[in-house]
C-alpha cells in the first residue's frame, strides 16, 4: 500500500499501520524514525477522514487512544484464566535465591549438584497488574487482577498508554490472546506530575492533590473514570506473561520456555524488560538479585525485589501449583522503600536559591537501604495538606536518590508516644499531643530577612540574596558569571573554599581579598592569584545593567537588568524608586516590580550594595530613558551569521543601547535580520516573509539615526 494512494479507504487503512509502526517505534523501541511534525501531520489526517467516513472507525484505531465519555462505573470482567499472586520470599538477601532453588531441586528429585535448573529472573515492578485481551489481533478488553478471579474492565483508560499495542505488530499472532503485565509510572513522570499538582494546588484549584508515591498514582490514573484525564497521566507498561491464549491446535503459538514466549511479546510488539534475563541454578540467582539491587536506585522505574521463574514451561507444568500459588515461581523482595516513624520537630531549611523548605525530624527509620532522621516536607502548603504535625506517626518514602520524603500521616489509634530523651527517665513511653498546624516564618531562619511568596507560588523564598549565608554560594557564582561582573577563574571550587574558610561572606568581600589569602587556598599558587586579583579588579568597571544583574535579584535577567539600568540611568535613582515606579519599566510587571522592591528594601541587601560602591564598583553614567533618543525604540531584530568586525554580543549591546529588542527567531514581527556570512535558516525565514535584511554597514548607519538603510541579501 502507498503513502501516495488517492483511494481513501486505501489511504486510510495506509495512514492505521503507519502510525501504528510508529508508535510502537516510538513508545516501545524508543527509536523514533520520523520527526514529530510528520507523525502529527498523518495523525490530522486521519482524524479528517475519521470525520467524512465515521463508520470506517474502529477500536484499533490510533484516534481511539484518547477520549470517550467519563464512566459511571467499571464493569466486572471473569478472568478466564485466573491471575495468581505468586509466592514471597520474605528473606531479603541472598539465601533467599539459594532456598527457592532448594525447593525446586527437591520437588525435581534434583540429586545430582551438576544438573543445574534454568531460571529466568525478572524485576519485580512496584505498579499494576493488567491483563490486555486481544482477539484477531486488536485489543477487546484490559482488566485489573481484582481478586484474581474477577477485576475491573478498564479499557478505555488503558488505551491511553502508547507502549500498549492497540493492533499487534506481526502476523503471527493467535485469535486470542491474554497479555499479563504491569502497568507503571516512571519516577521522573511521577515527579513532574506531582509538581504540576502542587502548582495547581497553590493556585486555588479545587479537589487537586499529590500522590503519595509512583504506584499509587498509577493505579489511581487507572482506575480513574474519565479517560480524557487518565489519558494526562503518564503511565508505562512491562509485559511478563500470559493468560487465555488459543491452543496450539487451534493456530496458537507453541512454546517450551518462558524466555521464548518473551521474546514471541517483543516480537508482537509489547515492551519486555531489557532487565529480563536467564539464570542456570542458585550461583546465578544470587548474582542477579545483587546485581540489579545494585541498578536499583539508578532505575528510572520503582522495583520493590526480583522474581524467579522456572524457565522450561513443561516443568512449570510437572511442579503445579500450592493452593493459589505456582510452585515454580517466587518474589524475592529487597528492604522496603516505604516505612513508619514519628515526626519529633519540623525544622526549615534554606536553599541555594532561597527556597524555604519544611523538613520533618523523625525518630531514626531504616527505608530504602539507609537509615533516615530527616523527609521533606516540600512547602507549606504540603504539610497543611497531609496535616503533618510533631509528634504524627507518619509513613516515610525513600526511592533510589530521591530525597525521602513524609508522603502521609498514619491516623492515631491511640494517644502518640515518642521515646524518651531524659537521660534520667525509666525508660516508660511518654505520651505527646499532636503539635499546632504548621506556618512557614515570616523571617529567614539563617539571616533574619524577609520571607515572600509570590502569588501563584508554592514555595517561600528568603529575600537576602546578597547576605544570607545559605545563598552566598550561588550569590557569589551568579555574581562573579561572564554575563555579570565577569571574575574569570572565580569558579565553584574556589567559591566554596573563599566561603567555608570563611574569607568571604558577601559579593563586596571579594574586592577585599589579598594576594596572600587567595594563594593560600588550595590548588592556588601566587601567579593564580595575580590572575584572580587582576580579574576581579578589572571587574570594577563595568555597566550598570552587569551591575544590577549580578545583584541576583529574583525574575532579573539580562534582559530586564538592562532595561531598568536605560530607565533609570543610575543605581540613586533606582534604589529610590517603589513598586508603581518599577511598572513604568519596560516588560516589567506586577510579579518582577514587587520582586525588585522588596529585595531593595532589605537593609541587608542595601549595606552589601553600598559597600559594592565603597569599593571601587563604578559605570559610567547614562541620562535616564526619558532623557534619551533611541535611534530603535520599538524595532525587533534579529542577528544571523558572523558579522565582519562586531561580535553577536557587542551587535546586540548596540541594538539594545538605542532602544531595539534582539529576538532569538525570526517572525512577522521582526522588523530587520542583521546577516553575516553564513547565515542559515533565519536567512530563509526572512525572505521567505519579506522582512528586510541588512549587513554590517547598514546596521551601523541605522545606530546613527538613519531611518532608511537601503536592505539587501548578502
Amino acid at each position: 500500500m502507498s503513502e501516495t494512494n488517492s483511494d481513501p479507504r486505501q489511504r486510510y487503512d495506509w495512514l492505521q499501520n503507519t502510525l501504528h509502526e510508529h508508535a510502537h517505534r516510538y513508545y516501545v523501541l524508543d527509536e523514533p524514525t520520523v520527526p514529530d511534525a510528520q507523525y502529527d501531520q498523518w495523525f490530522q489526517e486521519l482524524q479528517r477522514i475519521e470525520a467524512q467516513h465515521p463508520n470506517w472507525i474502529t477500536p484499533a484505531s490510533p484516534s481511539q487512544r484518547v477520549g470517550g465519555r467519563a464512566l459511571d462505573g467499571f464493569e466486572v470482567v471473569r478472568h478466564r484464566v485466573p491471575m495468581l499472586s505468586i509466592r514471597t520470599e520474605t528473606d531479603t538477601e541472598a539465601t533467599g535465591a539459594e532456598a527457592f532453588d532448594q525447593r525446586i531441586r527437591k520437588e525435581l528429585e534434583l540429586v545430582d549438584p551438576s544438573i543445574q535448573v534454568q531460571y529466568v529472573a525478572e524485576p519485580k515492578f512496584d505498579g499494576l497488574a493488567i491483563s490486555l485481551r486481544y482477539e484477531q489481533g486488536v485489543l477487546v478488553q484490559a482488566s485489573t487482577r481484582g481478586d484474581g478471579e474477577s477485576g475491573e474492565n478498564v479499557t478505555a483508560n488503558i488505551r491511553t498508554i502508547g507502549q500498549i499495542p492497540l493492533k499487534l505488530q506481526d502476523v503471527n499472532f493467535p485469535d486470542v490472546l491474554e497479555v499479563r503485565g504491569e502497568v507503571y509510572m516512571r519516577r521522573d513522570d511521577f515527579e513532574s506530575l506531582n509538581e504540576r499538582q502542587r502548582e495547581k494546588i497553590a493556585q486555588g484549584a479545587k479537589g487537586e492533590k499529590t500522590f503519595v508515591n509512583p504506584r499509587n498514582a498509577a493505579a489511581g490514573a487507572v482506575r480513574q473514570l474519565d479517560p480524557r484525564i487518565a489519558a494526562t497521566r503518564p503511565l508505562s507498561f512491562f509485559a511478563y506473561g500470559l493468560g487465555d491464549i488459543s491452543p496450539a491446535e487451534q493456530g496458537g503459538p507453541s512454546f517450551s520456555t518462558h524466555e521464548g514466549m518473551l521474546q514471541t511479546l517483543k516480537a508482537w510488539g509489547f515492551p519486555v524488560s531489557e532487565l529480563v534475563s536467564l539464570c542456570h541454578g542458585a550461583k546465578d540467582l544470587v548474582a542477579y538479585h545483587q546485581r540489579v539491587e545494585g541498578l536499583r536506585d539508578r532505575l528510572p522505574f520503582d522495583i520493590d525485589g526480583v522474581v524467579y521463574k522456572v524457565n522450561r514451561l513443561d516443568l512449570q507444568k510437572r511442579l503445579g501449583f500450592l493452593t493459589r500459588e505456582p510452585r515454580w515461581a517466587v518474589a524475592h523482595k529487597y528492604p522496603a522503600q516505604e516505612q513508619t516513624t514519628q515526626v519529633l520537630d519540623i525544622d526549615v531549611q534554606v536553599g541555594r536559591t532561597g527556597k524555604l523548605t519544611p523538613v520533618a525530624k523523625l525518630a531514626p527509620v531504616f527505608v530504602g537501604g539507609v537509615t533516615v532522621t530527616n523527609a521533606t516536607l516540600h512547602n507549606e502548603d504540603e504539610v497543611q495538606r497531609k496535616d503533618v504535625r510533631i509528634g504524627d506517626t507518619v509513613i516515610v518514602r525513600r526511592a533510589g536518590d530521591v530525597i525521602p520524603e513524609v508522603v502521609a500521616v498514619v491516623p492515631a489509634t491511640e494517644p502518640p508516644t515518642v521515646a524518651p530523651v531524659d537521660l534520667f527517665d525509666t525508660g516508660a513511653p511518654m505520651h505527646r499531643p499532636r503539635g499546632a498546624v504548621f506556618t512557614m516564618p515570616s523571617h529567614c531562619p539563617i539571616c533574619g530577612s524577609l520571607v515572600v511568596r509570590e502569588p501563584g507560588e508554592a514555595n517561600h523564598r528568603c529575600t537576602g540574596g546578597l547576605f544570607c549565608s545559605a545563598q552566598r554560594k550561588q550569590a557569589l557564582l551568579h555574581f562573579a558569571q561572564r554575563r555579570a561582573m565577569d571574575i574569570e577563574g572565580l569558579g565553584d571550587k574556589l567559591v566554596d573554599q573563599l566561603v567555608e574558610s570563611g574569607f568571604v561572606h558577601s559579593p563586596a568581600d571579594l574586592y577585599q581579598l589579598s594576594r596572600d589569602t587567595i594563594a593560600g587556598l588550595d590548588r592556588m599558587a601566587e601567579k593564580s592569584a595575580d590572575n584572580l586579583l587582576a580579574a576581579i579588579e578589572a571587574s570594577k568597571t563595568t555597566t550598570l545593567a552587569r551591575f544590577i544583574y549580578a545583584l541576583g535579584i529574583r525574575h532579573v535577567g539580562e534582559s530586564t537588568a538592562k532595561d531598568l539600568a536605560k530607565h533609570f540611568g543610575d543605581l540613586p535613582a533606582l534604589l529610590q524608586a517603589n513598586e508603581v515606579d518599577f511598572l513604568a519599566v519596560r516588560d516589567v510587571g506586577p510579579v518582577v516590580a514587587s520582586s525588585l522592591f522588596t529585595f531593595l528594601c532589605q537593609p541587608h541587601n542595601q549595606e552589601v550594595i553600598q559597600a559594592l560602591i565603597n569599593s571601587g564598583v563604578n559605570w559610567p553614567s547614562e541620562a535616564p530613558l526619558a532623557q534619551q533618543h533611541q535611534a530603535l525604540a520599538g524595532m525587533t531584530f534579529v542577528l544571523t551569521g558572523t558579522l565582519p568586525t562586531l561580535s553577536r554580543d557587542q551587535a546586540k549591546e548596540l541594538i539594545e543601547a538605542a532602544g531595539g529588542k534582539v529576538a532569538g527567531s525570526v517572525s512577522k514581527k521582526t522588523h530587520y535580520v542583521v546577516a553575516g556570512t553564513e547565515a542559515g535558516s533565519k536567512l530563509e525565514k526572512a525572505l521567505e516573509l519579506g522582512i528586510k535584511v541588512l549587513d554590517e554597514s547598514d546596521l551601523l548607519n541605522l545606530l546613527q539615526d538613519n531611518p532608511t538603510p537601503s536592505a539587501h541579501h548578502p
